[in-house]
Protein backbone atom coordinates (compact mmCIF):
# COMPACT_ATOMS: atom_id res chain seq x y z
CA UNK A 1 0.00 0.00 0.00
CA UNK A 2 2.41 2.73 0.84
CA UNK A 3 4.66 2.55 -2.17
CA UNK A 4 1.37 3.04 -3.96
CA UNK A 5 -0.16 6.05 -2.57
CA UNK A 6 -0.31 9.25 -4.10
CA UNK A 7 -0.76 13.39 -4.09
CA UNK A 8 -3.05 14.03 -7.22
CA UNK A 9 -1.71 16.43 -9.80
CA UNK A 10 -4.81 18.37 -8.91
CA UNK A 11 -3.94 18.91 -5.41
CA UNK A 12 -0.24 19.43 -5.76
CA UNK A 13 -1.07 22.14 -7.82
CA UNK A 14 -3.53 23.89 -5.48
CA UNK A 15 -1.58 23.61 -2.34
CA UNK A 16 2.08 22.76 -3.24
CA UNK A 17 3.01 22.55 0.17
CA UNK A 18 0.84 19.44 1.03
CA UNK A 19 3.00 16.68 2.59
CA UNK A 20 1.43 13.69 3.86
CA UNK A 21 3.38 10.94 6.48
CA UNK A 22 1.52 7.76 5.51
CA UNK A 23 2.19 4.99 8.24
CA UNK A 24 1.14 1.36 7.78
CA UNK A 25 0.93 -0.78 11.01
CA UNK A 26 0.79 -4.46 10.90
CA UNK A 27 -1.01 -7.10 13.40
CA UNK A 28 -2.43 -4.42 15.69
CA UNK A 29 -4.49 -5.86 18.73
CA UNK A 30 -6.81 -3.22 19.37
CA UNK A 31 -9.80 -2.85 22.20
CA UNK A 32 -11.81 -0.75 24.10
CA UNK A 33 -10.21 2.29 25.39
CA UNK A 34 -8.57 2.26 28.69
CA UNK A 35 -7.10 4.00 31.63
CA UNK A 36 -3.65 4.43 29.49
CA UNK A 37 -5.20 5.49 26.30
CA UNK A 38 -7.70 8.18 28.15
CA UNK A 39 -5.37 9.98 30.20
CA UNK A 40 -2.94 10.10 26.23
CA UNK A 41 -6.49 12.11 25.84
CA UNK A 42 -6.71 14.21 29.26
CA UNK A 43 -2.78 15.07 28.95
CA UNK A 44 -3.68 16.44 25.14
CA UNK A 45 -6.03 18.61 25.99
CA UNK A 46 -4.15 20.40 28.86
CA UNK A 47 -2.14 22.37 25.11
CA UNK A 48 -5.61 22.39 23.55
CA UNK A 49 -5.66 26.42 24.06
CA UNK A 50 -2.16 27.08 22.87
CA UNK A 51 -3.03 24.91 19.99
CA UNK A 52 -5.97 26.40 18.68
CA UNK A 53 -3.60 29.96 18.17
CA UNK A 54 -1.28 27.88 15.52
CA UNK A 55 -0.62 29.11 12.09
CA UNK A 56 -1.49 25.55 10.89
CA UNK A 57 -4.76 25.83 11.03
CA UNK A 58 -4.88 29.24 9.17
CA UNK A 59 -3.24 27.63 6.30
CA UNK A 60 -5.62 25.02 6.26
CA UNK A 61 -8.44 26.80 7.03
CA UNK A 62 -7.02 28.75 3.11
CA UNK A 63 -6.64 25.23 1.63
CA UNK A 64 -10.30 24.43 2.78
CA UNK A 65 -11.42 27.81 0.85
CA UNK A 66 -9.33 27.19 -2.39
CA UNK A 67 -11.41 24.14 -2.93
CA UNK A 68 -15.02 25.32 -2.55
CA UNK A 69 -15.75 24.22 0.92
CA UNK A 70 -16.21 26.60 4.19
CA UNK A 71 -13.88 26.00 6.98
CA UNK A 72 -16.68 27.40 9.86
CA UNK A 73 -19.21 24.87 8.44
CA UNK A 74 -16.84 21.43 7.57
CA UNK A 75 -13.70 22.23 9.87
CA UNK A 76 -10.44 20.56 8.91
CA UNK A 77 -10.13 18.00 11.66
CA UNK A 78 -7.82 19.14 13.97
CA UNK A 79 -9.48 22.25 14.55
CA UNK A 80 -12.68 20.25 15.88
CA UNK A 81 -10.61 17.86 17.60
CA UNK A 82 -9.19 21.05 19.41
CA UNK A 83 -12.18 23.06 19.75
CA UNK A 84 -13.91 20.20 21.67
CA UNK A 85 -10.60 18.60 23.28
CA UNK A 86 -11.68 19.27 26.65
CA UNK A 87 -14.32 16.50 25.99
CA UNK A 88 -12.72 14.69 23.43
CA UNK A 89 -14.72 11.10 23.71
CA UNK A 90 -12.66 7.86 23.98
CA UNK A 91 -13.70 5.83 20.82
CA UNK A 92 -11.37 2.95 20.85
CA UNK A 93 -7.43 2.46 22.00
CA UNK A 94 -6.31 3.11 18.43
CA UNK A 95 -8.21 5.94 17.95
CA UNK A 96 -7.61 7.25 21.03
CA UNK A 97 -4.10 7.38 20.29
CA UNK A 98 -4.15 9.17 17.04
CA UNK A 99 -6.64 11.38 18.28
CA UNK A 100 -3.99 12.55 21.05
CA UNK A 101 -1.37 12.93 18.43
CA UNK A 102 -3.33 15.11 16.62
CA UNK A 103 -4.35 17.47 19.14
CA UNK A 104 -0.97 17.63 21.18
CA UNK A 105 0.74 18.23 17.75
CA UNK A 106 -1.93 20.44 16.00
CA UNK A 107 -1.94 18.17 13.23
CA UNK A 108 -4.28 16.41 11.00
CA UNK A 109 -4.37 12.52 11.19
CA UNK A 110 -6.70 9.88 9.58
CA UNK A 111 -6.75 6.58 10.86
CA UNK A 112 -8.16 3.99 8.44
CA UNK A 113 -9.04 0.25 8.94
CA UNK A 114 -6.24 -1.15 6.14
CA UNK A 115 -8.24 -4.76 5.42
CA UNK A 116 -11.27 -2.59 4.50
CA UNK A 117 -9.64 -0.55 1.66
CA UNK A 118 -10.19 -1.58 -2.00
CA UNK A 119 -7.10 -0.54 -3.98
CA UNK A 120 -4.40 2.00 -2.93
CA UNK A 121 -5.46 5.22 -1.19
CA UNK A 122 -5.10 8.58 -3.16
CA UNK A 123 -5.55 12.01 -2.68
CA UNK A 124 -7.79 13.70 -5.48
CA UNK A 125 -10.19 16.27 -6.79
CA UNK A 126 -13.67 14.82 -6.81
CA UNK A 127 -15.78 14.10 -10.08
CA UNK A 128 -18.78 14.55 -7.90
CA UNK A 129 -19.56 11.23 -8.94
CA UNK A 130 -17.72 8.66 -6.11
CA UNK A 131 -19.89 7.31 -3.74
CA UNK A 132 -19.02 7.64 0.11
CA UNK A 133 -20.71 5.54 2.76
CA UNK A 134 -21.87 7.59 5.93
CA UNK A 135 -24.74 7.48 8.13
CA UNK A 136 -27.89 10.15 8.13
CA UNK A 137 -30.61 9.85 10.09
CA UNK A 138 -29.02 6.90 12.03
CA UNK A 139 -29.18 4.61 9.40
CA UNK A 140 -26.64 3.55 6.47
CA UNK A 141 -26.41 6.19 3.72
CA UNK A 142 -24.81 7.37 0.43
CA UNK A 143 -23.51 10.50 -0.42
CA UNK A 144 -21.42 12.28 -2.98
CA UNK A 145 -18.89 14.81 -2.99
CA UNK A 146 -18.83 18.29 -4.33
CA UNK A 147 -17.22 18.33 -8.20
CA UNK A 148 -13.63 19.20 -7.38
CA UNK A 149 -13.42 19.47 -3.90
CA UNK A 150 -10.49 17.52 -2.22
CA UNK A 151 -11.36 13.97 -1.04
CA UNK A 152 -9.18 10.85 0.01
CA UNK A 153 -9.75 7.62 -1.59
CA UNK A 154 -9.71 4.26 -3.09
CA UNK A 155 -11.03 2.07 -6.09
CA UNK A 156 -14.09 1.47 -3.94
CA UNK A 157 -15.03 5.38 -3.66
CA UNK A 158 -14.55 8.33 -1.31
CA UNK A 159 -12.53 7.47 2.36
CA UNK A 160 -12.81 10.97 3.79
CA UNK A 161 -14.81 13.90 2.02
CA UNK A 162 -12.85 17.62 2.65
CA UNK A 163 -9.88 16.27 2.49
CA UNK A 164 -9.90 15.63 6.66
CA UNK A 165 -13.03 16.79 7.57
CA UNK A 166 -15.20 13.43 7.71
CA UNK A 167 -14.21 9.36 7.05
CA UNK A 168 -16.83 6.78 5.35
CA UNK A 169 -17.65 4.67 7.70
CA UNK A 170 -16.68 1.62 5.29
CA UNK A 171 -12.47 1.82 6.62
CA UNK A 172 -13.35 3.45 9.84
CA UNK A 173 -11.40 1.89 12.67
CA UNK A 174 -12.55 -0.26 14.67
CA UNK A 175 -12.14 -2.30 18.35
CA UNK A 176 -11.32 -5.25 15.89
CA UNK A 177 -9.07 -3.30 13.29
CA UNK A 178 -6.13 -6.10 13.09
CA UNK A 179 -4.01 -3.26 10.73
CA UNK A 180 -4.09 -0.16 9.61
CA UNK A 181 -3.30 3.21 7.81
CA UNK A 182 -2.30 6.48 9.55
CA UNK A 183 -2.26 9.42 7.13
CA UNK A 184 -0.45 12.43 8.98
CA UNK A 185 -0.96 15.78 6.82
CA UNK A 186 1.11 18.72 6.94
CA UNK A 187 0.63 22.16 5.49
CA UNK A 188 3.50 25.29 5.43
CA UNK A 189 4.50 26.73 7.57
CA UNK A 190 4.61 23.30 9.75
CA UNK A 191 7.94 21.97 10.53
CA UNK A 192 8.84 18.66 8.95
CA UNK A 193 10.95 17.87 11.35
CA UNK A 194 7.95 17.98 13.78
CA UNK A 195 5.76 15.99 11.33
CA UNK A 196 8.34 13.12 11.91
CA UNK A 197 8.42 13.65 15.60
CA UNK A 198 4.48 13.25 15.18
CA UNK A 199 4.93 9.85 13.49
CA UNK A 200 7.40 8.94 15.91
CA UNK A 201 5.11 9.62 18.54
CA UNK A 202 2.08 7.57 17.50
CA UNK A 203 4.00 5.04 16.41
CA UNK A 204 5.42 4.51 20.28
CA UNK A 205 1.76 4.36 21.42
CA UNK A 206 0.99 1.97 18.91
CA UNK A 207 4.01 0.07 20.35
CA UNK A 208 2.19 0.59 24.06
CA UNK A 209 -1.10 -0.74 22.32
CA UNK A 210 0.58 -3.65 20.85
CA UNK A 211 3.97 -4.57 21.35
CA UNK A 212 4.80 -6.44 18.52
CA UNK A 213 3.32 -4.16 15.53
CA UNK A 214 4.99 -4.18 12.34
CA UNK A 215 5.30 -0.12 11.38
CA UNK A 216 6.17 1.35 8.36
CA UNK A 217 6.33 5.15 6.71
CA UNK A 218 6.50 7.21 3.74
CA UNK A 219 6.81 10.57 3.22
CA UNK A 220 4.77 11.90 0.16
CA UNK A 221 5.18 14.90 -1.68
CA UNK A 222 5.81 18.56 -1.05
CA UNK A 223 7.12 21.27 -3.34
Amino acid sequence: MLERIVIDKAVAELRPDVVVLAMTAHGLVNGLSDAVTTDWLAMAAKGAAQGAQDPHLDAWRDAYRAFGAKPQRTRPSVDALLRRADALPAINKVVDAYNAVSVEYVLPVGGEDLDAYQGPARLVRATGEEPFDTVAGGAAAVEHPDAGEVVWRDDAGVTCRRWNWRQCTRTRITETTGNALFLLERLAPYPLDRLQEAAGDLAERLRAITPDVQIESRLIGGA
